[in-house]
């Protein structure tokens, strides 16, 4: 079916996809391009596709075409692709054994490289306070490349949470800048959780207070500190090794 206009109740109601408050009453959100719409296929999220009139693309899901009109309309981009998916959202699973928790993070393209290399480097569970930006907001799926649906992610409290950890033996590693241990001398265990803070503030006082030991990378003084999706890259690849 082509839809022409958008004042079609069924095209507005796609484009509210856009808002967060949307996305979490309808239980779906929004992807745009061939890759994330791929990617989200595979793993059964794709729910319906939306396609640019005439444009050549077929998967075994439910189908509409727009007009470049309405395609500009529902899209979050200036220059949007001609391929646009409507994912269910993401069940959450159990914890498991390598897990990142991270308090309050906000730039969408931190959280976006930070879940591309949790997938890359083997942690299974991506734990987000209540105050991270949302994993669906369309800046954090771009930046994910489509990892977004290779692993597990909850958002919860996080003092809960350690609490929860600590009594299952789980080790847990907070980053701070001063008075931790050399990520090089640290031992590595079979359960763990690593804390990433706030761009800004770093991780909160009480969650810090909760932790079993403080992590830092050694790098050049002369460079302060490091943008939280590249330190949490570090980290992730030095206690994958």
């Amino acid at each position: 079916m082509l839809y022409t206009s958008i004042k079609n109740d069924k095209i507005k109601n796609i484009k509210k996809l856009n808002t967060k408050k949307y996305r979490d009453e309808f239980n779906e959100f929004l992807i745009e391009g061939e890759h994330l719409v791929l990617e989200a296929y595979k793993k059964g999220y794709l729910k319906e596709l939306i396609l640019l009139e005439e444009t050549d693309f077929k998967l075994d899901v439910a189908t509409i075409y727009v007009t470049k009109e309405v395609l500009k309309y529902i899209s979050d981009l200036d220059n949007p692709p001609k391929i646009i998916g409507i994912c269910k959202k993401i069940e959450s699973k159990p914890i498991g054994n390598r897990v990142l928790m991270l308090d309050d993070v906000q730039d969408p393209g931190n959280l976006g490289t930070i879940i591309r290399s949790s997938v890359a480097f083997n942690i299974d569970t991506i734990i987000l306070s209540k105050g991270c930006v949302d994993i669906y907001n369309s800046k954090v799926l771009r930046a994910t490349q489509g990892m977004l649906f290779n692993i597990n992610i909850i958002e919860s409290d996080l003092l809960q949470v350690i609490k929860n950890l600590k009594e299952k033996s789980y080790k847990i590693y907070a980053t701070k800048v001063n008075g931790g241990k050399s990520l090089k001398n640290v031992e590595k265990s079979e359960k763990f959780a690593i804390i990433m803070g706030n761009e800004g503030n770093g991780v909160k006082n009480e969650i810090l207070d909760m932790s079993d030991e403080y992590i830092y990378i050694d790098m050049n003084p002369s460079c302060e500190s490091l943008n939280v999706g590249i330190a949490t890259s570090i980290i992730l690849y030095e206690l994958d090794k």
